[in-house]
């Protein structure tokens, strides 16, 4: 077998497990920032979380914990949601659903979905509900944070949507 005939099958046989399934720790923080929140003109939808699976069993110790801690009142921050997990992440959609707070009639203070497919780099359609609740718990208004963002593993990403904020980590594991 001639080399280049040898190199192209190495890499042939290679290639599949450079793309293949790989397990993360997808750390997540949410935050308001200064000033009037923005709401949005629906309120979020009863199948908010949709077909996702929810991050419950696969939620893991936070690391961003020294940036929790600067989005303060102090600082002019409010800070609405900080969770970590683990999940697979490749070339077909993973979609997650994450929440926090008190469930009242179905919602949550903030409820939310993140689609994550990966490629080179991971691209992430984030669409997130914080929610504001009338006295008997229906929900009257909600801010509304969709975003798409491609992220790099191990750097941390600022998602700006106006009076919202994100952070957002993956990290191998």
């Amino acid at each position: 077998m001639r080399p280049l005939h040898l190199i192209a099958l190495l890499l042939c046989l290679l290639a599949p497990s450079a793309f293949a399934d790989r397990l993360y720790q997808v750390e997540l923080l949410v935050f308001r920032q200064g000033g009037e929140p923005v709401i949005a003109p629906k309120i979020a939808p009863d199948d908010w979380a949709g077909d996702a699976l929810p991050i419950g069993g696969s939620e893991r110790s936070t690391a961003l914990n020294g940036e929790a801690a600067k989005l303060n009142p102090g600082n002019g921050y409010q800070l609405l949601l900080h969770k970590a997990w683990s999940q697979t992440l490749g070339s077909s959609p993973s979609r997650v659903s994450v929440n926090s707070g008190d469930g009242q009639i179905g919602h949550y203070p903030v409820e939310g979905t993140l689609n994550f497919v990966q490629e080179r780099f991971t691209d992430l359609d984030l669409d997130l509900w914080i929610n504001h609740f009338s006295a008997d718990g229906l929900v009257e208004a909600s801010e509304h944070m969709k975003v798409s963002q491609r992220l790099k593993d191990n750097s941390l990403t600022y998602l700006d949507h106006g009076s919202l904020g994100a952070l957002i980590r993956i990290s191998p594991l």
